[in-house]
C-alpha cells in the first residue's frame, strides 16, 4: 500500500476537485498538481490505460513490458512513482507483483482516460 501521507494527499486533492463551489486551498492545489504532473507522462498514461482495460483491472510488470516494448526497469520505475502517489495498489502473489488502480481512484482515472 502507498504511504499514509500519499493516500491522504490524493484524497485531499480528489475532495478539492469534486467540490467546485470553493476555490482550491494551497495544499489541495499542490497535491493535485503533483498528481497531474505524474499522469502527464505518456508512458504513465499508457500504463494506466492498460491496467484500467485489463481483465480484472490488474496486471503484472511482465505483461506491461511485453505490450509496451519497454524494459522492465523502466516499467517498474513508472509503476513505483504512481504507487507512491496513491494512484496504484500492488499485491505480491508468489514471485509476481500485481498492480491495479487504487479503488478510491478508479472513477477519476477512468474519467481521465475517456
Amino acid at each position: 500500500m502507498a504511504s499514509p501521507a500519499a493516500r491522504d494527499r490524493v484524497r485531499r486533492a480528489a475532495r478539492a476537485v469534486s467540490d467546485t463551489s470553493e476555490p482550491l486551498t494551497r495544499p489541495a492545489a499542490e497535491a493535485l498538481a503533483k498528481t497531474l504532473r505524474l499522469v502527464a507522462d505518456p508512458t504513465r498514461l499508457q500504463l494506466l490505460s492498460m491496467i484500467n482495460g485489463s481483465p480484472g483491472q490488474e496486471v503484472t510488470v511482465g505483461e506491461l513490458t511485453r505490450h509496451l516494448g519497454l524494459r522492465q526497469p523502466t516499467i517498474s520505475h513508472h509503476l513505483r512513482l504512481m504507487y507512491e502517489d496513491g494512484l496504484l495498489d500492488r499485491e505480491q502473489r508468489g514471485r509476481q507483483v500485481w498492480y491495479s488502480i487504487a479503488k478510491d481512484r478508479r472513477d477519476a482515472i477512468a474519467d481521465l482516460l475517456r
